[in-house]
């Protein structure tokens, strides 16, 4: 079974999907880092991260729209800090009465909120061009040639691994279900039981989903240490890296410093 909604993979032939996986990972991470370490308030270095960014996007040909509206789940987690806005002393915007308390929203707390769904809006494009540029196993390849820890990279492909299998149990689950349901074509039928009849038959579904899940998971892992699995994902080594891949690492990190130094030259 393809279950192809889950892999964020698309393959192209453009200039990122051929650049070296190394070279992709170490200079997203790099960017993400850099991107974090922007003070808040510095508005023309995030515009230029932001430019920086939508460059890599267009030169990926997974299109700009695409990146965009994917990179817009960031944005429930960012409210999260909202109530920085609330908190931070400084220059009040409005005040509010509740009861006894009173509320003062500033305008640092709303400098600091902007800033922190600017990062973590620019961060997310940076993994979503990574994540669809790049195959999976190429990425756990890169990951084990930069040095990261092998346990941290062998649990990375077997969550990855077994979401599929998890997908694959929940399918088969609802397609049971729909086929031992009644269905009316009468506009005014009612189908189903109560809510709460609902509710007990998705707990169950999710109760027998996490027991097949385990039970098939582990027969799986058992199939993988009888042909010889050890904790280890092998695969073919990647070729030396070229100069002009060296050149295009070395000058993205110069740029990534120079606008940290630049962020805090300025704003810091």
């Amino acid at each position: 079974m393809h279950v192809h909604f889950l892999d964020p993979y698309h393959p192209h032939d453009s200039l990122i999907h051929r650049f070296d996986p190394r070279i992709k990972l170490v200079l997203t991470l790099a960017f993400i880092l850099t991107n974090g370490l922007i003070p808040s308030g510095a508005w023309p270095v995030f515009i230029l991260l932001f430019a920086l960014i939508l460059s890599v996007e267009i030169l990926s040909e997974l299109g700009v729209g695409y990146v965009l509206k994917r990179s817009m789940l960031a944005f429930p987690f960012v409210l999260a800090a909202l109530p920085l806005i609330l908190t931070i002393p400084g220059r009040t915007m409005f005040s509010l009465d509740v009861g006894p308390w009173t509320i003062n929203a500033s305008y640092p707390g709303l400098e600091r909120f902007i800033s922190i769904a600017l990062k973590s809006w620019i961060s997310m494009q940076a993994g979503i061009v990574l994540a669809a540029s790049t195959s999976f196993p190429d990425l756990l390849v890169a990951m084990r040639a930069v040095r990261i820890p092998q346990l941290l990279v062998s649990i990375f492909g077997l969550m990855w691994r077994y979401l599929f299998v998890l997908v694959d149990e929940a399918t088969r689950l609802i397609r049971a279900r729909a086929a031992r349901s009644g269905h009316s074509d009468h506009p005014n039928a009612k189908t189903g039981g109560s809510l709460s009849w609902r509710a007990r038959v998705a707990g169950g579904m999710a109760g027998n989903l996490f027991l097949r899940g385990f039970e098939r998971s582990d027969r799986i892992y058992m199939a993988m240490v009888s042909r010889g699995y050890d904790g280890e994902s092998r695969s073919l080594p990647f070729p030396a890296i070229q100069i002009a891949n060296w050149a295009i690492l070395i000058g993205g990190l110069v740029i990534l410093t120079l606008l940290i130094l630049i962020a805090y030259l300025f704003w810091g």
